[in-house]
């Protein structure tokens, strides 16, 4: 088959209509594995976190998680799903290196939470829902690593090795309804819906939430039909993307990928797909059926989960104040206007203003750094903000030391490139980079004589009244300290040496 590799994506509009669904999987952060009393913790040594469940050895026998059931509870409370007041686990059989008893302990007709939704609200305030189709408990696979080749996958690796560490550990896979409707909107709508899942869970309490630990992982689906047709074209499904710019380009460009299929004659081919973040390419994996043979039966050695309305309504009682409402008081608290609370959001740094201000900042100047100096930075390297490793005490402890006058904002910033190198704290560099605003009157006289003196026509209309041209020789004497002067002392020093008043 030989077709263009992608359509732009204004000509895929043109022609057709996207439809999404999307299965998110959240870990949660209980202190054991779903069905093994083993550690559920991230980061230990390969194979260390593991006993004689997670690794089905002959004989033993699963037990289930009860703060893993209360969390899978509270996240479909949350996603104002209906609760089961019964219902079981199933086996899905599968072989694969990874899952080592062959199948997977998961749900499969009988899920603890479904038939929900959740509004989404896209960057200009528009709301979207989303039908929720069921939120399942199950266990994660373990974890393969890819040796030697140059992809990082199986295909031409030398040899793979396998962690079971994350075997076992407590996932809820939270499954939409075919999403139509969103046009080109779509990529925008696949972040936005992914972020809020995100902030559900991680406001939840019941999972770390970070997506660059796998904590949050999203499989996205997309398919393609011509305007004005209603049946749903052959979709595609990027597997396990795991973070949300990730989520937003591989939408986009499976969007293009399928127009440019649909446009040559060719049938789109269901399968799953691979996410390339350093090409934004997505790559074949597997073909994949509708009907895909895992031999779903129910798992004989648990009996069914009995979640009574007396639990579910203790359970919903604990809920936190919902993430909606969380920002409308937060905007409110900080007096940001609309736009400004807006901003904030889109940019993703609401949590670390939040903690900016809770280690001592006022708002203006939290949103200041974070909105400034920060997500430009952010932008710049093509991350998320959160990504650049800055934490809230640091600009606490920076903004500090502009106003105690120690370095200016010109300074600032260079120590917060020192910062984001990972030179020190805001004081050391400041130190080591020799960036003290110098306060000295002695030193500041030495320049502002030779600024005067070099420009001398500029003094003559600065005694002549004109203090505006007071600029040019506050900026000789900025230069010629290298930035490191107190510009406003520096005026009055002009002044006064000149005999005119500020």
């Amino acid at each position: 088959m030989s077709v263009a590799a992608i359509l732009s994506f204004e000509e895929a509009m043109e022609k057709y209509d996207p439809v999404l669904g999307f299965e998110v999987h959240v870990e949660l952060n209980t202190k054991t594995k779903m069905f093994s009393s083993a550690p559920n913790v991230f980061g230990d040594e390969p194979n260390t976190n593991v006993n004689e469940v997670d690794l089905g050895m002959p004989g033993v026998l699963p037990v289930v998680n009860k703060a893993a059931v209360e969390s899978s509870i509270k996240i479909g409370l949350a996603l104002n799903c209906k609760i089961a007041e019964s219902c079981r686990f199933a086996r899905k059989n599968y072989f694969y290196p990874d899952t080592p008893k062959n199948f997977q302990t998961s749900q499969y007709d009988e899920p603890i939470a479904y038939d929900g939704y959740l509004d989404i609200e896209l960057e200009d305030g528009t709301v979207f829902r989303v039908e929720i189709e069921r939120a399942h408990m199950e266990e994660d696979a373990g974890k393969l690593t890819h040796m030697g080749g140059a992809t990082g996958r199986i295909q031409g690796a030398d040899y793979s090795l396998v962690d079971y560490n994350r075997a076992g550990v407590p996932l809820v896979e939270i499954v939409t309804k075919p999403i139509e409707g969103a046009g080109s909107r779509a990529p925008e709508l696949a972040k936005a819906y992914v972020a809020a899942i995100r902030e559900i869970v991680k406001n939840l309490g019941v999972s770390d939430a970070r997506m660059e630990r796998g904590n949050v992982r999203c499989d996205a689906n997309v398919s393609l039909r011509p305007h004005g047709r209603e049946r749903f074209g052959i979709r595609s499904e990027t597997k396990n993307v795991n973070s949300l710019r990730a989520v937003e380009h591989a939408v986009r460009y499976e969007i293009q990928r399928h127009a440019a299929v649909l446009d040559s004659g060719e049938p789109v081919i269901q399968e799953t797909r691979h996410w390339h973040e350093d090409t934004r390419t997505t790559t074949s994996g597997r073909e994949k059926s509708d009907a895909d043979d895992y031999r779903y039966f129910p798992e004989p050695d648990l009996v069914p989960v009995n979640a009574s309305r007396e639990w579910v309504e203790e359970l919903r009682a604990t809920l936190p104040e919902p993430p909606a409402a969380r920002r409308k008081r937060l905007q409110a608290d900080w007096g940001y206007s609309d736009l400004e609370f807006r901003d904030v959001v889109n940019a993703g740094v609401m949590d670390s203003i939040e903690e900016t201000i809770a280690a001592g900042a006022s708002a203006s100047v939290a949103r200041k750094w974070w909105m400034g100096e920060i997500v430009g930075r952010a932008k710049t390297a093509d991350v998320e903000p959160s990504e650049l490793g800055v934490a809230p005490a640091t600009i606490v402890e920076l903004n500090q030391l502009v106003e105690d006058g120690k370095i200016n904002n010109k300074m600032a910033s260079q120590v917060l490139d020192g910062v984001l190198a990972g030179e020190g704290t805001p004081a050391e560099i400041v130190e080591k980079r020799g960036l003290a605003v110098v306060s000295d009157d002695g030193p500041l006289l030495e320049a502002i004589d030779a600024a005067l003196a070099a420009q001398p026509d500029v003094a003559e209309k600065i005694r002549g009244g004109k203090v505006q041209a007071i600029g040019a020789i506050v900026g000789g004497v900025m230069k010629a300290t290298r930035g490191q002067a107190d510009a406003g002392r520096v005026r009055e020093l002009i002044l006064e040496k000149l005999g005119v008043e500020g």
